[in-house]
């Protein structure tokens, strides 16, 4: 957790210093997601199964399509 309380969000160090990246941040058995050009927005937020499931998705899928 950061200062105060709040989550601490991180981002992909594929990121760069770009600000147009996926943010997370993990809390107790959430994990929160945000926009990082829109940092005050309210988060998605989604239980670490559903996250764990959709990560397994992702690296599961062929990016080349079908």
């Amino acid at each position: 957790m950061g200062h105060g309380g709040e989550p601490l969000w991180r981002r992909s160090s594929m990121c760069g210093n770009e600000n147009e990246c996926l943010e997370v941040a993990v809390r107790e058995h959430l994990v929160f997601a945000r926009d990082s050009k829109q940092p005050r927005h309210a988060p998605l937020s989604f239980t670490a199964v559903a996250w764990t499931e959709f990560l397994r998705a992702v690296v599961q899928e062929d990016p080349h399509g079908p």
